[in-house]
Formats: C-alpha cells, structure tokens, sequence
C-alpha cells in the first residue's frame, strides 16, 4: 500500500498538472512553428536558389549507384529500397529547421521577459511594513529616555 499512496501523491501534485499543461502547449506551439517552417519559410529559400535539399544523397552500395545511374531524378525514399544511402539532404533540412525553431523560440522567449519587465515596471513599489508592535514599544522608550 505505501508505494500506490506514494504514487498518488506525486501523481496529484501542483508540478504535474503544471508539467501536463506545459507539454500540450508546447506541442501546440510546435506544430505552429513546424508549418511556420514548412509552409512559409522553407519555400522561400527553395525559391531563392531553386533547391530541395530532402531528396540530397550520396548511394552507398553499388546496386544504388546502378539504380541513380539509370534514374537520375530519382528521390531518397526510391533510392532507399535498392540500398544504403547516406542522405545528408535530411540532415541540412533538419539542421535549417532546428536554427528556425531555436530562433523562434528565442523570439517567443524574448517578447515575454520584455513584457514581464514592462508589466513589473508599472507596478507601484509596496508601501514599507508598519512597524512591529516591538519597534513601537522600542520607539517610545527611546523618546521617554531622549527628555530625561
């Protein structure tokens, strides 16, 4: 029975529920910025230079070589079924959307410290604590003794 209260304990607490709603928004924001890639920014760069670097490939075996030697055009998930092909064309794709999503990202993060510091700016400072009931009796001794 101690390990299921346990459980129950860490399951129910504030964190998770924090953690839970943490992760749904950020797969939110995710696919946001996954079409933020995909279908605004990556097609400007291919219309810049006219290049699609998902289906870049070096064919490993030599079957493949035969294969791209008779299609030239062909794809990487056509090259794929005749063997091992390093595809590199992935991997810069991948990398170009990893710089996007981390500058993204750093924007998000950016505008919110900047609005966190205007709001916190705003904010009147707090009117200074009353004096303790201490710091009163401590006050009047001080006068008492000052006209003696």
């Amino acid at each position: 029975m101690g390990m299921i209260k346990e459980f129950r304990e860490f399951a129910l607490k504030g964190n998770m529920l924090d953690l839970a709603v943490g992760v749904i928004i950020g797969a939110a924001f995710g696919n946001i910025v996954n079409s933020l890639i995909k279908d605004v920014i990556m097609p400007v760069v291919g219309m810049a230079g006219e290049v699609d670097f998902t289906n870049r490939f070096l064919a490993l075996g030599s079957r493949v070589r035969d294969e791209v030697a008779k299609n030239p055009n062909m794809g990487l998930e056509e090259a794929r079924r005749f063997g091992s092909v390093l595809a590199y064309g992935s991997f810069i794709t991948i990398t170009i959307n990893f710089l996007i999503l981390a500058f993204c990202i750093f924007l998000v993060v950016k505008a919110f410290n900047t609005a966190r510091k205007r709001f916190e700016a705003e904010k009147p400072p707090a009117p200074p604590a009353p004096p303790t009931n201490e710091e009163k009796i401590l006050t009047e001794i001080r006068d008492l003794l000052a006209r003696r």
